[in-house]
């Protein structure tokens, strides 16, 4: 009888390990100072010290690792470094500091690791630039057509806010010109401030006070009727008064006054 002989097991190739790839774009890179100031020069850490501590919390290793900017290493990492170091300053001129894409070392330690990024300077980005761009054009598109069909009342609202007094001498076409000058300048402010209702209510107890048909006290504290003298409503303290008023006009009694003083004045 026959026997089948058995087929010794294949040995498997060992697995190729897998190399990880660098995702690192190497481009030159400009970074910029927070806020309005651009000073002539301006230095930040480059190096680990007692006074300013520059540590990377390294999620693999799980441990905080110390850096340091030297120009004659591959590495920001102190670990990581070797032999003697050539050390160099991180200076900012008149706000911004260009790094060429040779210098990947010093682009990674402002790019990702540095402690004051985010804080004291970003990095420029095209894309979010042009994100933020785009949204600004899509409010400045939302606040010229809420503007546009604006009732006057609600414009003189609105421009009372920012002008004060001065929009009382204004005539309807001149509220209509700055309430779309102003929602084109400052379209964000110009839909938060549409939205508020109290914006409306406040005008409307200051054009009632203007007009005479209510008053407020010396002290702004007190409200009146006009004609009479009668109390209407308190201001609590350290309260804007017509803000007060505001909130009054939306309650049960104050809705009944509000009702009246708009029919004196129609």
């Amino acid at each position: 009888m026959e026997t089948k002989e058995k087929k010794k097991p294949v040995a498997k190739a060992p697995a190729t390990p897998e190399v990880k790839k660098d995702t690192w774009e190497y481009k030159d890179r400009t970074y910029f100072l927070k806020g309005s100031k651009e000073p002539l020069t301006f230095k930040i850490p480059s190096r680990h010290t007692p006074r300013h501590p520059m540590f990377w919390f390294d999620p693999v290793k799980g441990y905080n690792r110390e850096l340091r900017y030297a120009t004659n290493q591959r590495s920001v990492f102190v670990d990581e470094q070797q032999g003697p170091v050539t050390l160099e300053h991180i200076v900012f001129e008149d706000g911004t500091l260009y790094v060429p894409k040779e210098k990947v070392q010093l682009q990674k330690l402002l790019s990702i690791y540095h402690p004051a990024k985010g804080k004291v300077y970003n990095e420029f980005d095209k894309k979010a630039v042009a994100v933020d761009e785009l949204d600004m054009i899509e409010f400045e598109i939302k606040a010229l057509n809420a503007a546009s069909v604006m009732d006057i009342e609600q414009a003189e609202a609105i421009l009372r806010v920012e002008n004060g007094s001065a929009v009382s001498g204004l005539s309807s076409k001149e509220l209509k010109r700055d309430i779309l000058i102003f929602a084109k300048r400052n379209p964000k402010l110009f839909l938060d401030l549409a939205e508020d209702e109290n914006v409306v209510l406040r005008n409307f107890a200051i054009n009632a006070t203007e007009s005479g048909i209510i008053k407020l006290s010396q002290d702004q504290r007190t409200f009146t009727w006009g004609t009479n003298g009668r109390k209407l409503m308190t201001v609590p303290f350290d309260e804007n008064p017509y803000s007060a008023m505001a909130a009054w006009f939306q309650t049960d009694e104050g809705l009944e006054v509000y009702k009246s003083i708009d029919k004196k004045l129609k």
